[in-house]
């Protein structure tokens, strides 16, 4: 018998969903980057992106409105980082991380904030 694991409600969340395809788009984006930056560069940005998805999750699974709102902020944060690091290997190595990461990003960025003020 096949059964499947009832959906969370962070799976429901738009802005989970989107997170998620900005981390996994990352993930095509840094395999483009040198294998000596396995350790530095690419590191960080894996961390950062997967990060945005994870905090939402948490966030949403914590017993008040106040602690989800801290978690979204930290989602915010991560976000902001991983632009910054997608900007860094654009200059340093020519990385067009920014053309496709950037959109659902920016995206991202905005749903965050949206849903802080709403709850």
């Amino acid at each position: 018998m096949n059964v499947e694991p009832q959906q969370s409600g962070f799976r429901n969340l738009l802005v989970w969903q989107k997170s998620m395809e900005v981390a996994k788009t990352v993930y095509d984006v840094v395999a483009e980057l040198p294998s000596d930056e396995r350790f530095g560069l690419t590191s960080q940005i894996r961390r950062s992106a997967i990060s945005i998805p994870s905090n939402i999750a948490e966030g949403s699974k914590r017993r008040s409105k106040k602690d989800f709102i801290q978690f979204l902020r930290i989602a915010g944060g991560s976000a902001a980082e991983l632009e910054t690091q997608l900007l860094l290997a654009d200059e340093i190595y020519g990385i067009s991380a920014m053309e496709r990461v950037y959109p659902t990003l920016n995206e991202v960025q905005k749903m965050i904030e949206s849903l802080a003020k709403k709850l």
